[in-house]
């Protein structure tokens, strides 16, 4: 019984503070419908892609950043392969739109004294400015106030089929090419 009022008091002051634990999806969760706005323009719904194909969502922390420059020239080098498999596949930020957009067309990174050459990125990067998909993502890091760089594999059904926490930015495009495989992401026609 004491374990319950325990829990029961905690309970009340979370409640009480506003404070919202995180979320944590699984793998067999359905995944959070979003809208969210493209850098090619279009507002991409997730719930539009059900029954109809797979969906990658790789969020990344901050544009113009090295990780994320090398994850995205990583995607836009090998954009040919991701596309023999029936997916839409996005990266995704809590940048603004205008930055994803300056970003994603940027065909160099200045990087302190480095410049990384990086191919325009032919695939939507995705805007959520106001972090409400992030956070129903369970992707926001709220001590640094961006995304952590996870990836989100979800099948033609809207449910999660894999989540990949540990991505590598060089090899971004080579993993998600075997995780498309392993979970069985059909090939177009």
């Amino acid at each position: 019984m004491r374990a319950w009022m325990t829990m029961a008091v905690a309970a009340a002051v979370v409640v009480g503070l506003g404070a919202q634990a995180p979320v944590e999806l699984k793998v067999g969760d359905m995944a959070p419908d979003f809208t969210l706005q493209g850098t090619d323009g279009k507002a991409h719904r997730l719930s539009e892609y059900r029954g109809k194909q797979a969906v990658v969502v790789a969020w990344f922390p901050r544009a113009f950043t090295q990780g994320c420059t090398i994850e995205c020239k990583s995607l836009a080098e090998n954009g040919d392969r991701i596309k023999k498999f029936e997916v839409a596949y996005f990266m995704a930020s809590v940048d603004t739109l205008a930055d994803n957009i300056a970003f994603a067309k940027a065909t160099s990174v200045k990087l302190g004294e480095q410049v990384v050459e990086k191919k325009e990125a032919d695939f939507p990067m995705l805007a959520d400015p106001t972090r409400e998909v992030a956070t129903k993502y369970g992707v926001l890091n709220p001590q640094r106030g961006f995304a952590n760089r996870w990836t989100f594999y979800i099948d033609r059904n809207g449910r999660i089929a894999a989540i990949d926490k540990a991505v590598r930015p060089a090899t971004s495009a080579e993993d998600m090419i075997a995780k498309l495989t392993e979970i069985k992401v059909a090939a177009r026609n």
